[in-house]
């Protein structure tokens, strides 16, 4: 197999990895996937939403009707594969497993069952797409931490962090296929994913990054040419200009509702309607169960630091971590660990 390129986003849910995915969907060579994870759950009706980002059911869809029936067993039924497929994930790849890939990587049959499928999967979506990065916004650190295991895969690591306050309204009310969630709960998940992304990334400080969201809607073209050049591609196909982009049909197993957008998209320059929908008590959650880490990534109690070339900066800087545990979204959420500031220019 020849080497390929995968551009992990890690971090807590709606903190901004849909846009910017489909955003680098629209440079040559790269290929969003959306959150990948969810595929064999997706697409045999056990998850929230069956559909592809082209609009077809995932069995139908193009791409993904030829991809579905990768690594799965001569004589065993989709769903049976499917069940099989979702056992490992919750048994092996959970996002408070992240530790244990991490430390033993792959150390039982299930685990190393698990990592052969993703190799063959991300490698045939290559091989029908033509493309040589695959941007996955999956968002569970258990498989992030897995990926270095994948025989032909070259990863890079994005740790995409949002205000709580945000994240927090962004979950006040269901947004189609996506259900509600109260602050407190959010915010919890927020910190356990949070931790968890931090210790894959400070594993892999050369190839990983710390991106605030508000960062990137501070500068969408200067984020996207830093993201480029880190995964070693060229900032000449960066598509945005200014604050547009032209956005064309994507083919992300799930996300961000919004993912069905195509067509010519200003990029938002604010993120702060939060201040305006969120109670007090649930502002005072957001912050509360954030600390420490709410500090630590530059917010503060009137919202996030200043937004310069400062504000992010190249992940694993600093001493070492304090081992803790996360969750996902069907876990509990973890206790508080140490995560050091970052430091360094946008990169």
């Amino acid at each position: 197999m020849s080497d390929l390129t995968v551009l992990c986003v890690t971090g807590w849910c709606r903190n901004g990895s849909t846009i910017i995915g489909n955003v680098l969907n629209e440079v040559p060579g790269f290929f969003h996937v959306g959150e990948l994870h969810f595929l064999w759950k997706n697409s045999t009706g056990r998850g929230v939403n069956d559909l592809c980002g082209c609009g077809v059911p995932l069995t139908r869809c193009e791409l993904w009707s030829t991809v579905l029936p990768v690594g799965r067993p001569a004589g065993v039924s989709a769903d049976a594969h499917a069940e099989a497929v979702i056992r490992r994930q919750r048994s092996r790849v959970r996002t408070r497993h992240t530790w244990r890939v991490l430390r033993r990587g792959l150390h039982d049959d299930e685990i190393r069952a698990h990592a052969e499928l993703m190799t063959r999967v991300y490698h045939a979506v290559a091989e029908r797409t033509g493309a040589r990065t695959i941007v996955d916004t999956t968002k569970i650190p258990g498989e992030a931490a897995l990926l270095p295991y994948l025989d032909g895969i070259t990863p890079y690591y994005v740790h995409l962090v949002r205000d709580p306050r945000a994240v927090a309204h962004s979950w006040r009310e269901p947004k189609q296929y996506v259900y509600a969630m109260s602050a407190a709960r959010s915010t919890a998940y927020w910190h356990g994913f949070n931790l968890a992304s931090a210790a894959i990334t400070r594993r892999h400080p050369r190839r990983s990054v710390l991106l605030r969201y508000e960062r990137f809607i501070a500068d969408p073209a200067g984020t996207v040419d830093a993201l480029l050049r880190l995964c070693g591609a060229d900032p000449a196909g960066n598509p945005v200009d200014g604050r547009r982009v032209e956005l064309h049909t994507n083919h992300t197993v799930t996300g961000n509702p919004d993912r069905f957008r195509t067509g010519p998209t200003v990029l938002r320059d604010r993120d702060d309607a939060w201040r305006s929908t969120l109670s007090r008590a649930d502002r005072l959650a957001a912050t509360a169960l954030a600390r420490p880490l709410f500090g630590r990534y530059g917010y503060r109690g009137d919202g996030p630091a200043g937004d310069g070339p400062g504000g992010d900066g190249p992940a694993g800087a600093g001493s070492g971590e304090k081992r803790g545990d996360g969750s996902d979204r069907t876990g509990q959420p973890g206790g508080a660990d140490r995560v050091p500031p970052a430091s360094g220019s946008g990169r």
